[in-house]
């Protein structure tokens, strides 16, 4: 079963943000992810969501886990997380089954 991993980011400091989006870009396909959503133009209909919404799909949990704690997206990760580079949220979640 699908699962994807959803950020909701506000962007602080956009060159050192761009230098996380290099460092983080090629780990996705080596875990096995395919990115579907990555914008600024969604539309907010309820809340107050940050400005970038990404959405990447994974096959399982765990692969979509093996991605986020790899050495490579560590790495990356740590650009991200600098004070003053960005605020938001990451989760992972599962394709509703029905």
């Amino acid at each position: 079963m699908s699962v994807y991993v959803i950020a909701n980011v506000t962007i602080l400091d956009q060159e050192k943000y761009n230098e996380y989006l290099a460092a983080g870009a090629g780990t996705l396909a080596q875990y096995g992810g395919k990115m579907l959503v990555a914008s600024t133009d969604s539309k907010v209909i309820e809340g107050k969501p940050g400005p970038l919404t990404a959405v990447v799909e994974f096959e399982s949990m765990e692969a979509a886990q093996r991605w986020y704690d790899s050495p490579e997206y560590t790495e990356a990760r740590k650009l991200r997380q600098r004070p003053g580079v960005s605020e938001g949220w990451l989760i992972i979640a599962p394709q509703a089954q029905m």
